[in-house]
């Protein structure tokens, strides 16, 4: 899936400048089978959802286009909803690892990737994501082995400059450069930015700074101070700063502003290709005086932290009382069918995995129309049941995001 539109700058970097805003985005192409944007497709995809809730391809296709809008919380709902239709395709799996990738969690992602290769999907498929998740553990060898694998797939130019910068950041400048040169030649606009960040994870902030105002002559002297510090972080934090736009503060503690990009109006043409520069907003955002104001679907962002959290504790748990949760709640799946009397006794097989892991952790049998699920939780957000979902992973035992609905029936096992 595709990278970012823009860099953020924290404020600790660059005091009173504007923040640029940093976007996760979607597979290139892959949201929609047509050219189009991907405001575009998520209207499009929308308006089959309100004829067919429960239409997979249009959930896959409005996760993908959501994530590629920047709003990561909307993409994970729309990819848990498609899990849940359809729990043995790889493609909702494949989705929510992009999205704890997106997030800076990358060790939540790691299980939805093995999980996803688990129900068919080819490393190809996932290997631009996963290379990232591996980049932002410091696992350069690895990432650089899943970018060269997505070079064969759509999402194959952003592979390739994920590439570069993984390159760069194992101290090999000319390989990286050598890496990017395919688009270079190509004069992708991306490439040239890309360049600047290969040139300034290898320590050369000036030839960065050169590139930089030749990629957007004026517009990049504002970033020079996050262009000269890059080369001083460690490995995964300059895999987070160039990709993820996340960079230590003052205190040396990484956080995700995971603020949806900005949307600038599209060409009115709907057939014009789709762009594949993982930065082509960051132009406009220079230009801007002032945030512009978010759509109204995109969630407020907030701070999150990059490194894999402590495990989740009872604390991160919400209160729960039965039958009484509006919609969107997010709960961990551990097991499901149409008996749901037969829970208790899956629930007390995973609990005697880890007693110590499950001290104070209920579970809960939610009913729906069609079958039971055995669930834990709520979690207080997306990024808690991420990690107690790897947690689960370190004791083979599948856990999987599910979001209730107002109709679903939710009581703790000890009513049943």
């Amino acid at each position: 899936m595709r990278g970012l539109a823009g860099i953020r700058l924290i404020g600790a970097l660059c005091p009173g400048a504007a923040a640029i805003a940093a976007a996760p985005a979607a597979a290139q192409g892959s949201y929609s089978p047509y050219a189009e944007t991907p405001s575009t497709a998520l209207a499009r995809y929308v308006r089959t959802l309100a004829s067919d809730p429960k239409d997979f391809q249009a959930l896959i296709g409005a996760g993908r286009a959501t994530l590629e809008l920047g709003d990561a919380q909307a993409a994970g709902g729309f990819f848990a909803r498609a899990d849940d239709i359809n729990p043995r395709s790889p493609l909702p799996q494949a989705g929510m690892g992009a999205v704890s990738v997106a997030n800076g969690n990358a060790l939540a992602a790691l299980p939805y990737f093995k999980r996803a290769q688990q129900l068919g999907a080819s490393l190809a498929t996932i290997g631009c994501d996963r290379g990232l998740a591996f980049d932002l553990l410091g696992r350069q060898a690895e990432a650089q082995a899943d970018y060269r694998t997505a070079l064969s797939s759509p999402d194959a130019d952003e592979a390739r400059r994920r590439l570069a910068l993984s390159i760069a950041i194992s101290g090999d400048k000319n390989g990286a450069l050598a890496a990017l040169a395919p688009l270079t030649a190509q004069k992708d606009v991306a490439a040239g930015r890309t360049r600047a960040f290969v040139l300034a994870l290898s320590g050369d902030a000036n030839g960065a700074m050169a590139a930089a105002d030749s990629a957007m002559p004026g517009g990049w002297a504002r970033v020079a101070p996050f262009l000269q510090r890059l080369a001083t972080l460690k490995p995964a934090q300059k895999a987070a700063a160039v990709n993820l736009g996340i960079f230590p503060d003052s205190n040396d503690t990484a956080f995700a502003y995971s603020a949806p990009a900005q949307n600038f109006p599209a060409p009115s043409s709907t057939t014009a290709s789709v762009t594949t520069d993982r930065l082509a907003a960051v132009d406009e955002l220079l230009r801007q005086p002032a945030p512009q104001p978010l759509p109204s679907w995109q969630a407020t962002p907030k701070p999150t932290h990059v490194a894999y959290s402590a495990p989740v504790t009872r604390q991160q748990l919400q209160p729960a009382r039965a039958g009484q949760f509006p919609a969107q709640k997010i709960w961990l799946q551990l097991a499901s069918g149409s008996d749901a009397t037969a829970m208790p006794s899956q629930f007390e097989r995973i609990r005697a995995k880890d007693r110590e892991l499950f001290q104070g952790i209920t579970g809960y049998v939610a009913k729906g129309a069609d079958r039971a699920r055995l669930v834990i939780g709520p979690f207080r957000s997306a990024t808690d049941a991420d990690t107690f979902a790897a947690d689960l992973d370190t004791m083979n035992v599948n856990a999987f995001k599910w979001s209730n609905s107002p109709t679903d029936q939710i009581v703790p096992l000890a009513t049943e």
